[in-house]
């Protein structure tokens, strides 16, 4: 049978559904990609209010140099170069209350300088620190996820740097920030909510900026969908928005399609579900195709917290200001019953000229927390309460801002709260994550297995089968199972960037 007359569906039409179908469709394949949303993107989405727009998913986008094999890769789902990219000199700084201040560079030679500047009595950790990103600088993370023999020649020539990884992946940054005297450095390491991530993904995040291949899109996560559509739907995809899955239609152990909401039936030769791995595992087919060690994973595994979002329409330009401004606060911020937050990260997009209008500018506070039952609760059992609860947050968040830069309250134009609820609601994350799986100490980096047992002609794709989350994790399983599937059809799976030049697959 010809891949022309094959057809897969894809469940879900985020970054990795969208990847899948572009990399399904330039196969050969008949996709149809499903979407519960009224837009495509998933958790890579953006809002706007009042003329603003609040993003709230990339912040950078790893592959964004045009020299890399990550980049590369991009190239093959969308035409990357129709985007421009922003690099920050500064990445963040931390201020207290009291007027202290530590400016966090994102090349590591200036991030290095720094922080010798400030704490010369952790000149050894710092020196290490330093040495790590740059020892890490050329890692290939997109081999992890190659095909045999590619993937046994790129782990041949990562062998010198085994001791390096294996060092700095067994260390959480909890345990990585105590070994600094210097309270500002070691606050910004240990980062609260996902202090028990491993600090690796800290060394890989400024490895990569060093090099200027991770730098923020113009326009957010949504100028990189749009892209991602347009390539797929040139290829003759077809995406259906307001299309919720309700069932994972199997007949002996075999997928064989798709049941929507409304009772439409949907077949397909192959079924790739790209939507939350926990709903596909447990509730789209029922428990049915699982194993202990699936089990075991979802049960302690650790996920990325949910979040809230206090959004801010400003009419000020805040041109002068970084770009991610952190506020050691003297009071502390109680998010919810179980959270209470020591800082609060204000994120300034006034790098982003379409985000606002000239003269004003896009503010968000990013909120962690684990304790998204909460949320839920309240928006479901006490919906005056939860609005209520929205506000106080508001409140304190622009009462943070207001001592920062006083008399800015008075040059707000719109406030927007979203919490752990509303990431429920849209996007269906398991506990309302920002991402997947937290890559913590021991974990692998690499794909997990992107089958279930026991199930024929399926695959997974996504941050749920990719430690680390993010956007390249979408794209790089995408390319994983639709190579996985070619091989199982005998199909050549021989990607073409969207130039239209061929790829080495």
């Amino acid at each position: 049978m010809k891949p022309a007359s094959r057809k897969i569906v894809i469940i879900g039409g985020g970054v990795a559904g969208l990847c899948a179908g572009v990399y399904a469709q330039a196969s050969g394949y008949q996709v149809e990609v499903l979407e519960q949303g009224s837009v495509p993107g998933g958790l890579a989405t953006s809002w706007k209010r009042a003329g603003y727009t609040f993003e709230t998913c990339l912040h950078w986008l790893v592959g964004s140099s045009p020299d890399g094999a990550l980049g590369a890769q991009w190239r093959e789902v969308c035409d990357l170069d129709k985007l421009t990219f922003v690099y920050p000199q500064e990445f963040q700084r931390l201020e207290t209350e009291d007027g202290r201040a530590l400016r966090i560079y994102s090349h590591v030679d200036q991030l290095e300088a720094e922080f010798l500047r400030e704490s010369p009595r952790d000149a050894e950790e710092i020196r290490a620190f330093a040495s790590a990103i740059r020892g890490l600088a050329d890692f290939p993370m997109e081999a992890l996820n190659e095909a045999w023999p590619r993937k046994g020649l790129a782990l041949l020539r990562l062998i010198p740097k085994l001791p390096l990884l294996q060092h700095w992946a067994s260390m959480s940054a909890a345990e990585y920030g105590k070994r600094f005297e210097h309270e500002l450095i070691r606050r910004f390491i240990v980062d609260g909510a996902t202090s028990g991530m491993s600090v690796i993904a800290l060394v890989f995040m400024f490895a990569w900026m060093s090099r200027k291949n991770a730098g923020y899109p113009i326009g957010g996560s949504k100028a990189v969908v749009r892209l991602i559509v347009e390539r797929f739907r040139a290829l003759g995809g077809t995406l259906r928005l307001m299309a919720k899955a309700d069932e994972i239609l199997v007949e002996n152990n075999v997928a064989v399609g798709v049941r929507l909401a409304d009772g439409e039936t949907i077949h397909a030769d192959w079924v790739i579900s790209a939507a939350d791995g926990h709903a596909t595992i447990y509730d789209l087919l029922g428990g049915k195709y699982r194993d202990e060690a699936i089990d075991q994973f979802y049960e302690k595994q650790q996920v990325f917290p949910s979040y809230l979002q206090v959004s801010i329409g400003v009419a000020q330009d805040l041109s002068a200001e970084p770009g991610l401004l952190s506020r050691c606060v003297t009071e502390p911020l109680r998010l919810d019953p179980e959270t209470v937050l020591h800082d609060v990260p204000l994120r300034i997009f006034h790098y982003d000229p379409t985000f606002a209008p000239p003269g004003k500018t896009a503010v968000t506070a990013f909120l962690p927390t684990y304790n998204y039952a909460y949320w839920l609760d309240l928006e479901r059992s006490d919906p005056k309460r939860y609005v209520a609860e929205k506000q106080r947050v508001a409140e304190a968040v622009i009462a943070t801002l207001d001592r920062r830069m006083p008399g800015i309250r008075e040059r707000i134009e719109t406030i927007d709260v979203s919490t752990p609820a509303s990431v429920v609601r849209f996007t269906g994350n398991w506990k309302g994550s920002m991402e997947g799986f937290l890559p913590t100490p021991g974990t692998d980096f690499g794909t997990r297995r992107q089958t279930l047992p026991g199930l024929g002609r399926f695959r997974m794709v996504g941050q749920w089968v990719q430690p680390g989350g993010g956007l390249p994790s979408g794209l790089m399983t995408a390319r994983a199972a639709i190579r996985a599937i070619c091989r199982d059809d005998h199909v050549p799976f021989v990607p073409k960037s969207a130039s239209g030049v061929d790829q080495a697959a």
